[in-house]
């Protein structure tokens, strides 16, 4: 609540001063009045003129009071209205604080400034771009109350913005002659404010206002800007570190493959899938040869070159379903769901191929050995088909390495049915 009493205090001083003037004055009009009435001649006219005189006095001070008091009031009701709009201000803004504590993705912390700024900020459109995984681009999260004057576009790049550059706000008012961003679309004048947490920027907020006297309009809201981004700040660093701790979770440091726990569960997820649709699920097994080698060789750093190289390759042979996963050390296994046994050794000799080709680029031999197993074909469930696999990874490293060698495949009812005979009727 804000206190009215301290803000009417000099309205009050000002009104009891009045008062004590017109008291005076008063005072030495009744005596001239009175000293009238006894007095005669020259003395009399005297006295009138001095009660006259008092009169207008007194009309002249109490008109010269009420327009200063008058315009004390103006003052007054104008920094009370300002106290008011602040405190709604900060209202809305611990509101806001408290809404993006719940925020999971982006969406939800663009919905939740959105909605903080629209009542903050109605006469005015707004835009929140984010980074992306490489951080090098934004990319638009959220956008609002947009005019035909200027759309925001779907990709901002980091070298064209001002705000982003100095990280401080930028205003953009072409009508006045401030230097703009490259990225300014529109002839609506915008506030860039960037968002930053910890020494590091996670995105930018624009605001964009399209009337009379733009820039003055905007440098008002500057400070109401730089809050909603500092709300959202926070927010933006909090969610990029949360899907920092989760995808540490799921996902090789070095290689940026999947782990070994989350493909151990997945394969469980393929399996289930494949029994229920009658489709297979292959697991290929690979190691690299003479690994231990290379890094005696060539050092640690090389041999985690070499294995950060063959991920790629992996990755850019495979289908976006497939799962690639660091099994362990140089061991990796890849998941082929709805992939027979002979499709999965076409597969692993194309992944055969593209690893080796890596010898000509590091200088020195890179090659792979594989194992190949499939369920249902060679094995019956996710419990034994990974130990196939690798027991034909190890028959591949004993055969010569830089090989591919597939699970035996299961016996099944029709191999044990007795040839057919022919029935000898009379």
């Amino acid at each position: 609540m804000v206190d009215t009493d301290g803000i009417l205090d000099p309205l009050k001083r000002y009104r009891a001063g009045r008062r004590h003037v017109l008291h005076v004055v008063q005072g030495v009009s009744v005596v001239a009045a009175i000293l009238s009435i006894f007095l005669s001649g020259m003395e009399a006219k005297l006295a009138s003129g001095i009660a006259a005189a008092a009169a207008l006095l007194i009309l002249v001070v109490a008109v010269l009071a009420s327009q200063r008091a008058v315009k004390q009031m103006d003052e007054n009701l104008r920094l009370f209205a300002q106290a008011r709009d602040t405190g709604r201000q900060i209202e809305e803004l611990f509101a806001m604080t408290d809404m993006l504590q719940a925020a999971e993705d982006h969406d939800d912390a663009g919905a939740v400034l959105m909605a903080t700024a629209q009542r903050l900020l109605p006469e005015l459109g707004g835009a929140l771009y984010v980074f992306n995984n490489s951080r090098d681009r934004l990319d638009l999260a959220k956008s609002w109350s947009q005019s035909e004057s200027l759309e925001p576009a779907s990709i901002l790049l980091p070298g064209n913005c001002w705000a982003l550059k100095r990280g401080k706000p930028h205003l953009n008012d072409a009508s006045v002659g401030t230097l703009c961003c490259m990225h300014q679309i529109g002839s609506a004048a915008t506030v860039e404010v960037p968002m930053m947490a910890r020494g590091q920027v996670f995105g930018l907020l624009i605001l964009s206002y399209d009337g009379q006297d733009s820039f003055n309009e905007l440098k008002k809201i500057r400070r109401v800007a730089r809050a909603l981004a500092d709300s959202m700040s926070l927010a933006l660093s909090n969610i990029a570190l949360r899907e920092k701790l989760r995808t540490q979770s799921l996902r090789d440091p070095l290689t940026g493959l999947y782990n070994r726990r989350y493909t151990e569960d997945a394969l469980d997820r393929y399996i289930s899938l494949a029994e229920r649709t009658g489709g297979a699920t292959s697991v290929v097994m690979i190691d690299l040869d003479n690994f231990k080698r290379l890094n005696d060789d060539h050092g640690h750093a090389k041999g985690d070159a070499v294995l950060r190289d063959v991920a790629g390759q992996l990755v850019g042979a495979l289908r976006p379903s497939d799962i690639i996963a660091r099994y362990g050390g140089e061991e990796l296994m890849v998941i082929l769901p709805n992939c027979g046994l002979d499709d999965a050794a076409t597969k692993a000799e194309t992944l055969r191929l593209r690893i080796e080709s890596l010898s000509e680029v590091h200088g020195v031999p890179i090659s792979a050995s594989f194992g190949v197993a499939t369920v249902p074909e060679t094995s019956t469930a996710a419990a034994d088909v990974i130990p196939m696999a690798d027991a034909a990874l190890y028959t591949a490293k004993n055969a010569g390495k830089n090989r591919i060698v597939t699970a035996d495949r299961r016996a099944t009812r029709d191999d044990n049915k007795p040839a057919p005979r022919l029935t000898v009727t009379a």
